[in-house]
């Protein structure tokens, strides 16, 4: 799962008991959606009797025996929906915490710089330490047009990240810039 939203556990219980499957597919659980509808449709085929189909299709009640298979099925899947729901949130939450206090210890990969290196992971200076010579910064970081250039640096208005100020979209969250948007660090 590449990009993380918060989602509400209440809608995804609630589409869950329409139809299991379906609050998996709300949360973009496409394979746990998959399973569980494939799940109820085999617990429906192959272990509540036809007769006790036949009565809920004809609005009566049949005997809870013949439909409990499929009653643990649908009450597994809400379940569980609510849980993956929650869980999702709940990373949301922590990527939302680390991106707001640099990246920090419970950075991810997907939190690292396009060189692969963390915030934490650099000098005050912007350099990697294995950048930087015995001398000092990172060789060549005062020409122009090199990385250690703050003038080639572009910060998206949309996501924060940095990106190249050569294309007119930002290669992280591919919002395109506004005329003039972006700050130069």
């Amino acid at each position: 799962m590449s990009e993380i939203s918060r989602r509400r556990p209440w809608l995804a219980v609630v589409l869950a008991l329409l139809i299991p499957g379906l609050g998996h597919a709300y949360l973009r659980r496409w394979g746990r959606a998959l399973g569980w509808y494939v799940g109820i449709t085999a617990t429906l085929v192959l272990l509540v009797p036809d007769a006790a189909i036949d009565q809920l299709l004809a609005r009566e009640p049949p005997p809870l025996a013949d439909v409990l298979p499929a009653l643990i099925v649908g009450a597994g899947s809400v379940v569980d929906a609510y849980v993956i729901a929650v869980r999702n949130n709940r990373e949301y939450e922590r990527r939302m915490r680390a991106r707001s206090t640099g990246g920090g210890a419970g950075a991810r990969e997907d939190d690292r710089s396009p060189d692969g290196t963390r915030e934490d992971d650099r000098s005050p200076d912007g350099t990697r330490e294995d950048d930087r010579s015995p001398a000092g910064p990172a060789v060549g970081a005062d020409e122009p047009g090199n990385a250690g250039d703050p003038a080639a640096v572009l910060e998206c208005p949309h996501c924060g990240r940095e990106t190249d100020p050569d294309i007119d979209f930002c290669h992280w969250c591919t919002e395109p810039f506004d005329a003039g948007a972006g700050t130069a660090e």
